[in-house]
């Protein structure tokens, strides 16, 4: 399919798709005229052109299938930008009848008798068929508006039917009834008094402008709505209440895109009359416009000169899998950052030619149809069920209260021959029949989001599949059956070793009397740990699991830090599996899990003693009087940034199980006697559950260190802890909070405006691009450092803090570019995270 995508995309791009002569250049019609296929009108300043035409690639189509037949025949009457070489319609008149006639030169754009704009079609003697009409109610006689009634092309693409070509008055106008298409100077929105509504509908596909499955409007008072519409699923909702922080958040991001800074200008208007959006624009060469596309998104679309193509700068829903039945029935849709719609296990296509253009309405179909009957109420099928795991669960599923358990629940959906479909879990039972919609892939870390669902498939296609994967080749199974078997026997040695190294876990004088311990991590008693913490008399520190103490071990005298955790309600079984699987895992760079403490509801983890303390003590010495820390110097600064990258990364791509930390700040971040960074807290996740929303909560003190996906309530990824990484990097760099005074810029604080443009993270990025990095490292180092490492932890730090978390790096990546090993360019500007510090209103977005 690669070459044909390769030859339709240079067909549209370097071929004119539809062919017109030039024998009307005039922006207007006049009554008694007619607009006939291959003339068209053209606006004052030639930005745009109204005529026939074909859709751009179904002319480009039909000289390559032979399949596009019906699409070859169908002619509209629309808008189109008259000087980009691809055909972009701006709007469609006809979008639900095409023009099939065999004789175009018969069909014609004129005013009717009646008064109306309407597409004509002459059928000989003296018949002929109105296509379309704008259908408008006048009082006028038919005479007097034949005579004088004018149709214009304005320079703002609007086209609008005038009572005489030198009238102000429009008694219809094409903005007024939009396609799926806004321009600038278009309203989006609604009549209160007339009940009259501008809302637009998606086309069906890249050949087919005609209705296609997702709409918009602005409802009442409940805001802006996009809809599925069969079946009706109501999936985003921008309410009217928060109206006002959409514009500015949408001004900042046109303003912070060079390419729309300055150009363009989004206004709200709510008054008595009407409720509407509208953008202006104050350059006619630029060419943009917001569509509702074939997927469902809300795209605001640029023309790039340079790349002679259309440029997508923002889109709503970010995920284009978030719209229902995104990938038609019996489909499986894969989000970023590559989108795909795949069929599901045994299913094909039903229209390979529709998906080619993105019409993929009709979705898969079975390969094998169900073999189920039903004879006197008993119903008989030998169909079996193949499990789809990590996948949103599809819409519009059926509860089955009596089935208690999942075989029974597998029974009550081959009790029904439309079932099509189970999921079990949490002891309860769902059930789906007919088409399965809106089944997405999750491949996120955090498994608690993903289900399991168990498609039910004729036992023939079942069958066909493991024949299919019993015919590979033995000799890869075997070979690699015996490395598995090799490794495994070569980690239990080691195991081992390692065991009998740490038996002086043994000789320590506090540990339980018969629970034992866990995976060799001692278990200790609680009134123990309340002796040696001096009843948790001298704090160390805390944060979203908990707060820091420090002991020491009566007959060692060895210092210890007692992490008391807040929340960790599991079961001790549980809880000393977690414990277990946390002490297992040893890095130069992390910190020692010593032990635990699991008694009643106390849940306690006991950690080395960093002699130093932690790094917020030694960056922010001039905020903290008390503070004796000496001033790190340059050296010591980039060792710490690499030594917590190589930390995270084995926390991410080393461990059996992928672990996100889910708090990186200088807090928990510890040093050595040598300076040797280690970071803490690592694994916490776990003790207290899957539930990040009281974490969320109690982490509202440090937010600057959440990346905004976090705040959307989206799985935890281990991203999470790169945009913190890059916060922490920033810190490192200059010596001081990010934000000064230290409250977060997403807090819902009093915070001004002030404090908002002095926000570090963007002057850092502003200071990298203009090639001032000095001015950014910390003044205490007295110009004592390297250029070089702080422009490469510039950029790292900027590509860390990315909005869109597949723009940053994995931290293997990371600990390549600050070994040098790897070279990047300057990143961008996180357009979200400078529109958040320009506007004091950003609060709202909360």
């Amino acid at each position: 399919m690669a070459p044909f995508y390769i030859l339709l995309s240079l067909l549209l791009l370097h071929t004119t798709p539809w062919c017109f002569s030039a024998a009307v250049d005039e922006d207007t019609l006049m009554a008694g005229q007619a607009l006939a296929v291959g003339d068209k009108l053209v606006s004052r300043n030639g930005k745009f052109a109204l005529g026939f035409f074909q859709p751009a690639a179904s002319s480009s189509i039909s000289k390559l299938s032979r399949n596009a037949t019906s699409s070859r025949s169908s002619w509209y009457l629309g808008i189109w930008f008259n000087k980009i070489p691809v055909l972009t319609t701006m709007w469609i008149a006809n979008r639900e009848e095409p023009i099939t006639h065999p004789n175009l030169n018969l069909a014609q754009l004129k005013i009717s008798k009646d008064g109306n704009l309407a597409i004509v079609v002459n059928h000989g003697s003296n018949t002929q068929s109105i296509v379309w009409s704008t259908h408008i109610v006048s009082n006028r006689t038919h005479n007097s508006l034949n005579i004088t009634s004018a149709a214009v092309l304005l320079n703002s693409g609007n086209l609008v039917l005038k009572e005489s070509p030198s009238s102000d008055l429009s008694v219809w106008q094409s903005f007024d009834n939009p396609t799926d298409v806004w321009l600038a100077g278009a309203k989006f929105g609604r009549n209160k008094v007339t009940g009259f509504s501008r809302y637009g509908i998606s086309k069906k596909s890249l050949i087919d402008p005609g209705l296609g499955s997702y709409s918009i409007e602005l409802e009442g008072t409940r805001g802006i709505v996009l809809k599925h519409r069969n079946p009706s699923i109501e999936y985003w909702l921008y309410t009217s209440s928060t109206a006002a922080s959409l514009v500015p958040l949408v001004n900042s991001l046109l303003s912070l895109d060079p390419r729309t800074k300055g150009l363009y200008n989004l206004v709200y208007v709510n008054n008595d009359q009407e409720e509407y959006y509208m953008y202006t624009s104050h350059d006619e060469s630029s060419s943009m416009f917001v569509s509702l596309d074939i997927s469902g998104q809300i795209k605001l679309n640029l023309w790039s000169q340079a790349n002679q193509s259309w440029q997508t700068i923002y889109a709503q829903p970010d995920d284009p899998c978030d719209p229902p039945a995104a990938c038609g029935p019996f489909a499986v849709c894969r989000g970023k950052p590559h989108p795909s719609c795949d069929c599901m296990e045994s299913f094909s296509k039903k229209s390979p030619h529709d998906w080619e253009f993105e019409d993929r309405i009709g979705g898969c179909i079975r390969n094998t149809p169900l073999h189920c009957t039903t004879s006197k109420n008993i119903t008989s099928s030998t169909d079996i069920f193949h499990p789809i795991a990590q996948v949103t669960l599809p819409y519009n599923p059926q509860s089955i209260a009596v089935a208690t358990t999942q075989s029974k629940c597998e029974e009550a959906c081959l009790g029904s021959c439309s079932c099509t479909a189970y999921s079990y879990k949490n002891n309860r039972c769902s059930v789906w029949n007919g088409e399965l919609l809106s089944v997405n892939l999750d491949d996120g870390i955090d498994n608690t989001s993903k289900d399991v669902l168990y498609l039910r498939l004729a036992a023939k296609d079942f069958l066909a599949n493991l024949r299919k994967k019993k015919r590979k080749p033995n000799v890869g199974v075997v070979t690699a059956a015996s490395i598995i078997v090799v490794v495994l026997l070569m980690l239990m040695l080691l195991l081992l070793i390692w065991r009998n190294k740490c038996k002086w876990c043994a000789l320590l004088p506090i540990y339980s009397d018969n629970q034992g311990s866990a995976g060799g991590i001692v278990a200790f008693r609680y009134t123990d740990l309340v002796r040696a913490t001096k009843k948790f008399s001298e704090k160390l520190g805390g944060g979203g699991f908990g707060s820091v103490y420090k002991g020491v071990l009566s007959d060692s005298k060895t210092t210890i830090a007692v992490k008391r955790l807040d929340g960790a309600h599991q079961g001790e079984k549980q809880f000393r599996a977690e414990v277990s699987t946390v002490g297992l895992i040893q890095h130069i760079n992390l910190v020692k899990l010593i032990g635990f403490c699991c008694e009643g509801d106390h849940r306690l983890l006991v950690y080395e003693h960093m002699l130093n303390g932690s790094l917020d003590s030694h960056l922010f010495k001039k905020r903290n009087a008390a503070a004796s820390a000496a001033v790190l110097n340059w050296n010591t600064r980039y060792q710490i940034a690499l030594g917590v990258a190589k930390g995270l990364s084995y926390l991410h791509q080393s461990c059996h199980k992928c672990i996100i930390h889910c708090d990186i700040k200088p807090e928990n971040i510890l040093l050595d006697a040598s300076f040797v960074p280690k970071v803490a807290d690592f694994g916490l996740a776990a003790f207290v559950g899957r539930d990040f929303s009281r974490i969320l909560t109690s982490f509202r003190g440090t937010t600057g260190y959440l990346a905004p996906e976090w705040l959307s309530g989206v799985a935890v990824k281990p991203k999470i802890d790169v945009y913190g990484f890059g916060m922490v990097l920033l810190e490192i760099i200059s010596g001081r909070r990010n934000s000064s005074p230290e409250t977060s810029h997403y807090t819902n604080s009093s915070s001004n405006v002030d404090q908002h443009v002095g926000y570090f993270p963007v002057q850092t990025i502003s200071k990298l691009h203009s090639g001032d990095v000095k001015s950014l490292v910390d003044p205490q180092l007295h110009g004592d450092f390297s250029l070089e490492e702080a422009e490469r932890v510039c950029k790292v730090a900027c590509w860390c803090i990315q909005d869109n978390e597949f723009d940053r790096p994995t931290m293997g990546e990371v600990v390549r570019v600050l070994e040098g090993l790897q070279e990047i360019d300057v990143p961008p500007m996180p357009r979200l995270l400078a529109a958040l510090t320009e506007q004091s209103g950003a609060a709202t977005l909360m």
